[in-house]
């Protein structure tokens, strides 16, 4: 069942967005723990995304647990906190899956860095899709193989590894939100950060295959590429080719009246626009980046755009800060585009 976003005779837009709320615990179970005992940290981040009031939320770094009991109490918090958002899905992500095998060449195996994606446990930092109107039929392209993705980067890799090594270090889904102008495909995805390795850059080579997934992969109707890429364009490391090439087919709204960052942790020698940022890192590291992003189909019509990054003296700076170091990213998209896609010329 599709939902109607008109609101009288006007068709009202759809607000599409993307957060890591630094929802990950240490060991399985602790997340949903928090949540039930109202951490601070768990409220402020249900504040900040009850105050952009999305239609659909990407949430990545947001621990997985097979029953979903996690993400059915946040939604709970969520709704607590004035914006109920009834539609939800999560698969089981990569990270901290098992392989059995020493990925990392430590001569051991069951390490954090042993398994699919990195995690200490299974589920640690995995995705969830928060949503007011219906999810159609998911799917998960998370088990495919490094080694398959036409022209990938893998560097060579020890005995059984290019037959187990998947690509998603986290997961990638395409998830179909219902609308009366037909199905917007959400393409989501967290990848490997591209730091964090040796000379044979194995991350920086993953996090680009990472993105290079999806040229294989756009589907003919509407869609929004959405997740945590882990990759600024502009300043910080990384292989920036495969998210360039996926621009051909996208478009980058550029944010709207954002909050310039001027706080600690801004880094003057970067040449990226400030208003972009979307993570606090380490003063003595990269400083902040852009590294979370929703880049809408060229064919949607953008209306309006923005990172939520208070100033200082708003009320919801606290609730911000607190929450989580990266900050929401979200996209306002005027359905009318969507139909216009299905109807075709």
């Amino acid at each position: 069942m599709a939902i109607c976003l008109a609101t009288g005779a006007e068709a009202r837009d759809l607000r599409i967005a993307t957060y890591d709320p630094g929802l990950s615990r240490k060991g399985p179970g602790l997340l949903l723990r928090d949540i039930r005992r109202s951490d601070p940290q768990v409220l402020a981040a249900a504040q900040v995304i009850a105050a952009v009031a999305p239609d659909v939320i990407v949430l990545t770094g947001l621990d997985w647990d097979h029953d979903g009991l996690a993400l059915a109490a946040f939604a709970e918090v969520l709704g607590a906190a004035g914006h109920p958002m009834p539609h939800r899905f999560a698969g089981r992500p990569n990270s901290g899956m098992a392989t059995g095998l020493d990925l990392d060449g430590d001569g051991r195996t069951g390490g954090a860095e042993d398994a699919q994606g990195f995690g200490q446990f299974s589920g640690q930092n995995g995705m969830a899709v928060l949503s007011r109107l219906p999810l159609g039929p998911v799917t998960d392209h998370s088990a495919t193989l490094w080694r398959d993705l036409p022209g990938n980067l893998m560097p060579p890799a020890g005995p059984g590894v290019a037959e187990a090594q998947r690509l998603s270090s986290t997961a990638h889904w395409d998830v179909p939100i219902l609308t009366d102008g037909g199905p917007l495909h959400l393409l989501a995805w967290s990848a490997t950060p591209p730091v964090f390795d040796g000379p044979e850059d194995r991350n920086g080579r993953r996090n680009h295959d990472e993105a290079a997934f999806w040229l294989h992969h756009l589907p003919s109707a509407s869609f929004v590429l959405i997740g945590n890429p882990n990759l600024d364009l502009v300043d910080g490391e990384g292989r920036p080719q495969a998210m360039t090439a996926l621009l051909d087919h996208a478009q980058d709204p550029r944010p709207r009246g954002a909050f310039q960052p001027e706080q600690a942790g801004a880094n003057a020698s970067h040449r990226g626009d400030p208003a972009l940022d979307t993570g606090v890192f380490d003063e003595a590291g990269p400083g902040n980046l852009r590294v979370d992003y929703v880049l809408p189909a060229i064919s949607l019509r953008v209306t309006d755009s923005g990172v939520f990054w208070p100033a200082p003296d708003d009320p919801l700076a606290t609730a911000v800060e607190a929450a989580s170091n990266h900050r929401l990213v979200w996209v306002d998209i005027d359905p009318r585009s969507l139909a216009a896609m299905q109807e075709g010329p």
